[in-house]
């Protein structure tokens, strides 16, 4: 078992490693990244913005569109391309998962989730903690 302090100095910086990560997305409003961590190993990675093969344009008039993918939801679907499992594992993400985003960490088994800037809306972590999912807030420096 990992003590407390080696722990925190983990999640300090996995969560500054999906921070830089972040920095891959075209987005202009916010750029946001993801890693999952498994036995300590990154087993998948993601960033905001559109589905493969599309334009790398995230906003229309200052608008997101629809159809851009959460930093989240692009690392839990690359896993479900891969032969690895997110059972049991933890989410680093540098800013906290909304609603959608939540039910998908829910059903991809992931345990507990470090988040780095709060959202406004926090429906997303109130559903997490419901469903028994560590969560923990680090604000990045």
């Amino acid at each position: 078992m990992i003590d407390e302090e080696k722990q925190h100095n983990l999640d300090m910086r996995y969560l500054r490693m999906a921070q830089i990560w972040s920095e891959n997305s075209y987005c202009q409003r916010r750029k946001v990244g993801a890693l999952v961590v498994k036995n300590h190993m990154i087993i998948s990675d993601g960033f905001n913005g559109t589905p493969s093969g599309f334009e790398n344009v995230c906003e229309e008039n200052d608008v997101t569109k629809p159809y851009v993918l959460h930093a989240e939801a692009n690392a839990i679907t690359k896993l479900a391309r891969s032969h690895n499992s997110s059972e049991g594992a933890t989410l680093y993400v540098t800013a906290s998962p909304c609603l959608e985003c939540s039910k998908l960490i829910i059903q991809a088994g992931i345990k507990r989730v470090i988040y780095g800037e709060q959202y406004r809306l926090l429906d997303g972590i109130e559903l997490l903690k419901r469903a028994g999912i560590e969560v923990v807030h680090l604000p990045i420096l």
